[in-house]
């Protein structure tokens, strides 16, 4: 009985996973699709629609967890799926690719608030609570990055008035970045995928949490170890999806992009939300084992594209750290 509950809870937990995954994918293209009717840029796309939307797993099963009274699931769920997407994610971008460059122009600033969200992260978590004052700071960190994110840029909504000046080959090619042409009147069709997505999404969500809640019973292994590795692999799909399509496409520097919004996503938006719904218990664990990968990461992101680049050595490299990280949580090593 025992055996047999266990597989059913695993089974449960992959097809749920499964289908967040899956449900968030649509989500995101429909969003994209919505994105560049809009006019934005695809580096824009990347930071904004794309990395909210391929993060909508951890921020639906994160919502999920905080309801579940499972509330230790949310800060390893975020710290887990940051250190994939600089890791992983970002090591499969660099090792397809020879060497890329990033030619966006802001995109400095866009490294030093990603910086700050993890660091504020860790000094909101460090005494072991993440208060709802915590919570409201972080949603307020996230805020200001959006509006600086779209404000900032020439082709946002506030300057579309310059595009008639712009070259016309030059739109199509910002427009077609993705493989994706601009439609002619506004994407109905995408708004209505987008929406039953979120249905999906969140049903989803919830078997996610209870499976992980029934697995770590059975198992013995805090819901927070699960959380920051098998979990936050999971949720940290969509991203490592969108990297190699937009990769394959020659489009890397989406990929920087994507893991900059989603890491700056999960330190605001995410455990902003969960925070204002609940106070967080905070594991120890991850404070002890999971913030210093996290900020080790990030600062080791930041000190890389100083140079606008990358190459594949990094991306070998960042395989390496990805690896001791969870050989770490799972006592591997």
């Amino acid at each position: 009985m025992f055996s047999f509950s266990l597989l059913l809870w695993a089974a449960i937990f992959v097809l749920s996973l499964f289908i967040l995954v899956q449900a968030s994918d649509y989500f995101t293209d429909a969003a994209e699709r919505l994105g560049i009717f809009l006019g934005f840029h695809p580096f824009i796309i990347g930071v904004t629609i794309v990395a909210i939307g391929t993060s909508l797993p951890e921020l639906a099963s994160s919502i999920a967890a905080v309801l579940q009274q499972s509330s230790e699931i949310v800060l390893g769920n975020v710290v887990g799926s940051n250190i994939t997407n600089i890791f992983l994610i970002v090591g499969v971008a660099s090792a397809m690719s020879r060497k890329f460059k990033i030619t966006y122009n802001s995109l400095k600033v866009d490294l030093q608030i990603f910086l700050s969200s993890a660091f504020l992260l860790c000094l909101a978590v460090g005494d072991r609570d993440f208060s709802a004052g915590d919570a409201w700071l972080s949603l307020g960190g996230f805020v200001i990055y959006i509006l600086y994110a779209v404000l900032s840029h020439p082709n946002s909504l506030e300057t579309s008035g310059e595009s008639s000046e712009r070259d016309p080959e030059e739109d199509t090619a910002e427009d077609t970045a993705n493989g994706l042409e601009k439609p002619d009147r506004f994407p109905v069709k995408s708004l209505a995928i987008a929406i039953v997505s979120l249905i999906f999404i969140w049903g989803s969500a919830e078997y996610t949490i209870e499976s992980v809640t029934k697995i770590s019973e059975f198992l013995q292994i805090g819901k927070e170890v699960i959380a920051i590795g098998a979990v936050a692999f999971g949720t940290s799909l969509p991203e490592l999806i969108v990297t190699i399509v937009a990769t394959r496409k020659g489009n890397p520097e989406m990929a920087v992009g994507n893991v900059l919004g989603s890491n700056i996503f999960n330190c605001f938006a995410v455990m902003g939300v969960a925070g204002a719904i609940d106070n967080l218990e905070i594991a120890p664990v991850i404070i002890a084992e999971g913030l210093p990968a996290m900020l080790a990461g990030t600062i080791l992101f930041f000190l890389t594209t100083q140079n606008k680049q990358f190459s594949r050595w990094e991306g070998l490299l960042f395989f390496v750290f990805y690896g001791w990280f969870i050989g770490e949580i799972f006592d591997v090593l």
